[in-house]
């Protein structure tokens, strides 16, 4: 990131706020600037002109103030063509940065943005640094430039995408356990890239963190940043300003001996910073008092560099989350020798369905109970990129029904977009649909339209149900189609590096493979709810996930699929 492209400071404890102009703002400001200049210069000239009408040539006197004058005009024209150049050389080198970067990120745009710090610093880019550019160019207005940015800021991410993709790479730096020093360096799992984050990049994460209340991620990333910019890394953010962050974030932790080290450091620095001098005597009354309470005394650090703290991570709402996350890890699996004695591949026919009778389906057991299985060569390339391609244009970001109002809303726990596809926008949805019937022997007539995904960086959905539980029992009235009995899930991409379908409650991890697809029943036989099948999508460490997926419903199945006597059955 360029010096002149960053913006540091916000509001924390004992902070005064500090305000930044808006975008627009900036621009009155320095178009201001360009007409008072471009005013003194005509003002001048205009004096020159009247006084010299007014006989100045008759005193040399006189005329010696106009040789002042000009003195003056031309050493401001300097300063200004000095500040162009500065500007011209500080663009150039920028678009000469950006124009190695889209060399390669457009010759494979999928494949570089399958590495999260990439699609990181992308959202970054567009939201941040490109607006910066657009300021300092308006110093003197260039037409083409700026109708370009005009017409093209529209689709530029904002401030909600650079924090949705800061919180992405916290997501999958907890996920999948990887330490702040390696993603900075852009080391991932089985993944060897030159994509890394420079200090300024880990201060704005442990930003993002901060100013969301998330001090356990704030201390990772300001600590890296930290270390990054003890190592000698160039910077834009100031030592000061991490520690600021940094010693608060630390104390929210309940580490107090070492808010209080890192405030002391910041004002043996700054020793004028009000703010940490609050702060730390702040923090001294509150140690002393704990201290006191527990008859010890404190031993200040004195160690060189600053000792790193390790910090436990707060419990939030997921009840399995570390299974959850283990299995996204590959760890924690039940698969076990008796189990897999009992897992069996064979060809499938559909029950001696006429379309499966030349070409049966080959499938696959993935687990025993609840039974799931997997189908090889359902979709072929061709067919899906054909899917993709009627999906992009209606991708909009996935929804989950809220369980109180039914009502359908985004949700963190939910990070994808998504698309509905009827059978009527093209020949080949139609022939996915009657080919997913024969292969299950489930009507499609009463099953929801083929819903596309993909994730992108980051992309989860969380553990969850596909059937609506007793506690909502309107969930899916308004179809008239009863609860989701079955899901037919299609994997359309082969992901690098995370994204598996995991079922916390037994223990399975099905890893995605494209052209291949899982199918599980959400109900049993008496149409109570299969808890068992409580399931997630673990966020994509690498690569770019695409899936496509067809619910089925109750009604229409009572002759497919009669119901069985007994609750389990």
């Amino acid at each position: 990131m360029l010096g002149w492209l960053s913006i540091t400071g916000s509001n924390r404890f004992f902070r005064d706020t500090r305000h930044f102009k808006p975008c627009g703002t900036k621009k009155v400001i320095e178009r201001d600037k360009m007409r008072k200049f471009l005013s003194f210069i005509i003002w001048a000239l205009l004096c020159c002109c009247w006084t010299t009408q007014a006989e100045i040539f008759t005193s040399i006197s006189q005329m010696t103030d106009l040789i002042y004058t000009e003195k003056e005009l031309v050493q401001s024209l300097r300063e200004y063509i000095q500040a162009e150049e500065s500007k011209l050389a500080a663009v150039k080198s920028w678009a000469d940065k950006l124009d190695a970067l889209t060399k390669v990120s457009t010759s494979d745009p999928e494949g570089y943005l399958a590495h999260p710090v990439n699609a990181y610093k992308l959202m970054k880019r567009l939201n941040t640094e490109w607006t910066e550019l657009e300021t300092l160019v308006l110093q003197n207005p260039s037409d083409g430039f700026i109708s370009n940015m005009s017409i093209h800021r529209q689709y530029f991410p904002d401030a909600e995408d650079e924090t949705g993709a800061a919180k992405a790479l916290m997501r999958l730096q907890d996920t999948y356990q990887l330490d702040s020093e390696a993603f900075s360096k852009g080391k991932l799992p089985g993944v060897h890239s030159n994509a890394i984050l420079t200090v300024d990049d880990c201060f704005d994460m442990g930003k993002t963190a901060y100013n969301d209340a998330d001090y356990y991620h704030a201390v990772l990333w300001m600590q890296q940043s930290l270390k990054q910019l003890d190592g000698g890394e160039e910077t834009v953010v100031s030592k000061e300003d991490i520690l600021d962050y940094l010693s608060y974030s630390v104390y929210q932790m309940g580490d107090l001996p070492r808010a209080i080290e890192l405030t002391r450091r910041l004002v043996a620095i700054d020793p004028s910073h009000q703010r940490a001098g609050g702060n730390l005597r702040y923090f001294e009354r509150l140690l002393s008092k704990q201290l006191n309470e527990l008859n010890q005394d404190y031993q200040p650090a004195s160690e060189e560099p600053i000792q790193l703290g390790t910090y436990i991570r707060p419990k939030d709402h997921l009840p399995e989350r570390e299974a959850y996350e283990a299995l996204c890890r590959g760890e924690g699996l039940q698969m076990n020798d008796a189990r897999r004695s009992r897992l069996f591949c064979r060809y499938q026919d559909g029950k001696r369905n006429p379309r499966l009778l030349l070409k049966p389906m080959k499938e696959e057991d993935e687990w025993d109970s609840p039974h799931i299985v997997r189908y090889l060569d359902v979709l072929s390339h061709k067919e899906i990129e054909k899917i993709k391609e009627l999906a992009k244009p209606r991708l909009a970001r996935a929804t989950v029904r809220d369980p109180k109002t039914g009502v359908l809303t985004t949700a963190n726990y939910r990070v994808s977009k998504s698309a509905w596809l009827d059978k009527e926008d093209d020949p080949v949805i139609d022939m996915v649909n009657r080919r997913i019937e024969d292969i299950t022997g489930l009507t499609v007539d009463t099953a929801e339209l083929l819903q596309v995904a993909n994730y992108g960086v980051g992309g989860q959905y969380e553990p969850h149900y596909d059937f609506s539980r007793k506690d909502e029992p309107d969930a899916f009235k308004r179809l008239g189609t009863g609860n989701r009995v079955a899901t037919f899930l299609n994997y359309m991409s082969d992901v690098e590096a995370g994204g598996a379908t995991v079922f916390p409650d037994f223990g399975a991890a099905i890893s995605p493979r494209k052209g291949t697809a899982v199918f599980w029943y959400n109900l049993f036989k008496s149409g109570e709810g299969d808890y068992r099948t409580r399931h997630a999508a673990c966020p994509v460490l690498v690569g770019s996930k695409w899936v496509s997926n067809k619910w089925f419903h109750e009604r229409g199945q009572e002759f497919r699929r009669p119901c069985g006597l007994t609750e389990v059955d």
